[in-house]
C-alpha cells in the first residue's frame, strides 16, 4: 500500500514533517535484508545476460572526484564514457561523466555530440558542510558551465537532529538553482543508521523535488547496499502509485563486478518494475565496474576472457 497519501504541504513546519515521517510504516529490517538476499540469489539466463550487461553499461556514471583530478584525466574519462571499447563500436556508451564543478566545462567540451551527459557534484560534496549561499553558488556555476545533472548531498546533521524543514528547504533551493539540469539527491545512507531513516530521507528528497535519489557519495562506508536500495526503490514505486510521477534511483559506491550489477538490475525489476530499467530512471555510480562489464561482454561474444589490462584504466 503506498504510504504518501497525505504528505505535508510546501510550507510544512518541522513538527508536521516529523509527525508525517514518523507516521510512515516502519521498515522490517530483517525482512528487507532477506528479500534483498533472495533477489540477489536469482540467476538469469545466458541469453539475457548480454542484454543485462549492455543495459548496465548504459546506466554507469563514470566518476572522478579526487583532489588530483585534471583536465587531461577528465578528457580521458570522457573518451572512455563515449566509446568504452574502441575495438568494438557496438559497445554502448555510459550514461554520464561526473566531475567537480570546476571541470564541468572540460567534460562538456569532450562529450559534445556523444549523447553522454555531464554531471557535477555540488553543495560542498561530500560532507555538505557549507552555507546555503555557497552551495547555491556552486550549483549555479556547474549549470552555467553546461552540467546536465547535479548531484547534491543532504545535510545529514540536520536530518539526524530532526531539522527536516532545513533539509527540505535546501533541496528545494538547489532544485531551483539547477534549472533544467536533473537533480540527484545523495542521502549518504551509510550515515543514516537505519532503513527507517533511509525511507524518511527518501520521502523528504522526493517531496522537495528530487529527480533522482542516490544512495551515497562513495566516500563513506557502507556505500550502496541491496537492502538500502530496495527501500529506496519501494519509495519511488509508492510515489509513482500516488502521483503518477517517476523518480529515479542511483546506487553508488561498492558495486565492482558484473554479478553485483546484475543483482541490482533484478532488484530494480522486482521492486520498482520494468519501467525503471532505463538510464533515465536507474543509474550505477561505480567507475571500476565498467571494465568488468566490458570484459564479461567480450567473453560472451568471443568465448575468450580478456586480461584486466585489455581496457584502459579509469
Amino acid at each position: 500500500m503506498p504510504d504518501t497519501a497525505s504528505p505535508p504541504g510546501p510550507a510544512a513546519s518541522n513538527a508536521s514533517l516529523r509527525a508525517y515521517l514518523r507516521g510512515l510504516p516502519g521498515v522490517d529490517e530483517v525482512g528487507a535484508r532477506e528479500r534483498a538476499g533472495e533477489l540477489a540469489a536469482r540467476s538469469i539466463k545466458s541469453a539475457a545476460k548480454g542484454r543485462a550487461i549492455d543495459l548496465a553499461i548504459r546506466m554507469v556514471d563514470l566518476t572522478t572526484l579526487e583532489g588530483a583530478d585534471s583536465p587531461g584525466k577528465v578528457r580521458a574519462m570522457s573518451a572512455k564514457a563515449a566509446h568504452p571499447d574502441p575495438a568494438d563500436p557496438s559497445a554502448p556508451a555510459a550514461a554520464a561523466v561526473c566531475v567537480y564543478p570546476d571541470l564541468v566545462s572540460v567534460a562538456v567540451a569532450a562529450l559534445r555530440g556523444t549523447g553522454v551527459g555531464t554531471a557535477s557534484v555540488a553543495t560542498a560534496f561530500p560532507a555538505g558542510r557549507a552555507p546555503l549561499e555557497a552551495k547555491l553558488a556552486e550549483t549555479r556555476h556547474a549549470v552555467a558551465s553546461g552540467a546536465t545533472e547535479i548531484d547534491m548531498v543532504i545535510d545529514r546533521g540536520a536530518f539526524l537532529s530532526g531539522d527536516y524543514r532545513k533539509v527540505v528547504e535546501e533541496i528545494a533551493a538547489v532544485k531551483e538553482a539547477s534549472g533544467s539540469a536533473h537533480l540527484k539527491v545523495i542521502l549518504e545512507t551509510g550515515e543514516l543508521g537505519t532503513l527507517d531513516n533511509v525511507r524518511r530521507a527518501c520521502w523528504l528528497a522526493i517531496r522537495a523535488g528530487a529527480d533522482f535519489v542516490k544512495t551515497s557519495t562513495g566516500k563513506v562506508a557502507p556505500a550502496a547496499t541491496l537492502p538500502g536500495t530496495l527501500v529506496m526503490l519501494e519509495a519511488v514505486r509508492d510515489h509513482h502509485a500516488n502521483t503518477g510521477a517517476r523518480v529515479g534511483v542511483k546506487a553508488a559506491g561498492g558495486i565492482r563486478g558484473t554479478k553485483d550489477a546484475v543483482r541490482y538490475l533484478v532488484l530494480v525489476n522486482e521492486v520498482a518494475g520494468a519501467a525503471w530499467l532505463t538510464p533515465d530512471l536507474f543509474r550505477i555510480g561505480a567507475s571500476s565496474l565498467l571494465n568488468d562489464l566490458l570484459m564479461q561482454r567480450t567473453r560472451l561474444a568471443s568465448g575468450t576472457y580478456p586480461g584486466p589490462d585489455y581496457f584502459t584504466l579509469d
